[in-house]
């Protein structure tokens, strides 16, 4: 049986979609998937590269983020715009707190021995953060730019079906494999299989699309300040699996492309105009591009295309719409001094 989550008018008034990704999802989801071997083709090369690059002292972190359970609270509840932020402000836990998430996780699940040292030793705590920065500057920090571009796409989509059909629409179509509309109650089929009745009583939910929840939706039922439902972004929802996450330079940063051939060969005025406006405007519809840059809609899709099989841009559709947005390779050639319309 599924969660089943009730909502009342003042719910789906207080409902909404965020507006980025949440660094500290993306980073405990993607410390579950560096322990699964689910996903394959989306991660597995992904998976290999990073597991590949991390220290032993690794382990202390995905020890207290296991691939199934619950993830010690102060290491998963705070709210950065960044992963740099994020780390930042686990650093800056109060000791009070941490003993408190230790505690309340161990009447889960048992801790590792050494973790209940964490608050009453400075250094070993300095430890399992420097080890928690060490796996985000592995396995999130050099794809963040894409995530952002995933997530920013998924708003598009979200976007185009708030304003079709409202709240209730969204929810219908937030991940129609998992999650299921009855009015007014949301069934939510989860990986733990939690079979259980919430009434929300007015908070509302946030949905928060991301790009490591890969598989199934995720809900945070204790999130303030209001629960949060965690879903695959739409590019996840969408047809075959293709890997995500193109290997690095030996360097460990994606450089930007040779932008003098890709200008030269793709971006005339018109067409650099069209890139442009979609990097100004994630996730504008093709007649809205049109009107951006002034030209027919004809024309608008046929540059859409080129700058597409380029990769440049990527387009997310939505039963007859389509939404456009800049990938990384398309934004770092507009911010190139040569790359710029």
């Amino acid at each position: 049986m599924p969660l089943r989550i009730h909502f009342t008018m003042e719910d789906l008034a207080r409902t909404r979609v965020a507006d980025g990704p949440a660094p500290c999802i993306e980073l405990t989801t993607a410390a579950r998937q560096l322990q699964e071997r689910t996903q394959p083709v989306r991660l597995g090369a992904w998976r290999h590269r990073t597991l590949s690059a991390l220290q032993p002292a690794s382990r202390m972190v995905l020890a207290l983020m296991p691939s199934r359970g619950r993830i010690t609270d102060f290491l998963s509840g705070a709210n950065a715009a960044t992963p740099a932020e994020l780390i930042e402000q686990i650093r800056a836990t109060p000791r009070s707190r941490v003993r408190a998430s230790l505690e309340n996780t161990a009447r889960h699940q048992p801790l590792p021995s050494w973790a209940r040292r964490l608050p009453d030793d400075p250094l070993l705590l300095r430890q399992l953060c420097d080890s928690l920065e060490h796996v985000a500057g592995h396995a999130l920090v050099p794809h963040w730019r894409e995530v952002e571009a995933l997530t920013a796409a998924d708003a598009a989509v979200r976007s185009r079906q708030l304003l079709g059909g409202g709240v209730e629409a969204l929810l219908a179509r937030v991940n129609p494999r998992r999650v299921r509309w009855r009015a007014p109650v949301l069934e939510i089929a989860t990986v733990s299989g939690l079979d259980a009745d919430v009434h929300l009583a007015g908070q509302g939910m946030l949905l928060q699309p991301s790009v490591f929840a890969v598989e199934a939706p995720i809900v945070n039922l204790d999130a303030v300040p209001q629960p949060v439902l965690t879903y695959p972004v739409a590019r996840l929802q969408e047809g075959a699996a293709t890997p995500l996450f193109p290997a690095l330079p030996s360097g460990g940063r994606r450089e930007s492309p040779p932008v003098v051939d890709v200008v030269g060969a793709l971006l005339g005025h018109t067409r650099a105009a069209v890139l442009g406006a979609i990097a100004g405007h994630p996730g504008c519809s093709t007649r809205q591009l049109a009107a951006l840059v002034g030209i027919s809609m004809a024309s608008a899709s046929e540059h859409a295309t080129t700058l597409r099989n380029a990769g440049l841009i990527a387009t997310h559709r939505d039963r007859q719409t389509a939404a456009h947005v800049a990938t990384p390779t398309g934004i770092a050639v507009l911010d190139a001094p040569s790359g710029r319309p």
